[in-house]
């Protein structure tokens, strides 16, 4: 299933139900209903959320990191890992800069 978040201000921006409901959770919206709003007055916590908690993810892959994996560095500064999967941020730049433009604009983001 896809989910697709629509605003005014910005193109809609269509996810994989797995990584929308990553993204949901993380915003505090209940992934389980498939129609929801943020508010314009929610767009700032929403956001908060979002980058601490890309923020959280990165420092524990830089934790994680091998010394000896320096020659991989580049596709961590990119927010990548070594592992060449998808991070967070990857997924969450769509979504945060959809809210971002929202709550420029005054307008509510919906799915």
């Amino acid at each position: 299933m896809l989910y697709k978040f629509k605003s005014r201000s910005t193109a809609d921006v269509i996810m994989l139900e797995p990584n929308a409901r990553q993204l949901l959770q993380i915003v505090g919206k209940d992934p389980d209903e498939h129609h929801g709003i943020v508010t314009v007055a929610q767009i700032p916590a929403a956001i908060a959320a979002l980058e601490a908690a890309i923020a959280a993810e990165e420092s524990g892959n830089k934790a994680n990191a091998q010394p000896d994996a320096e020659d991989d560095s580049d596709d961590e500064e990119e927010g990548g890992n070594a592992q060449g999967t998808v991070g967070l941020r990857q997924r969450a730049v769509p979504l945060l800069d959809m809210l971002t433009r929202s709550a420029a604009e005054n307008n509510d983001v919906v799915w």
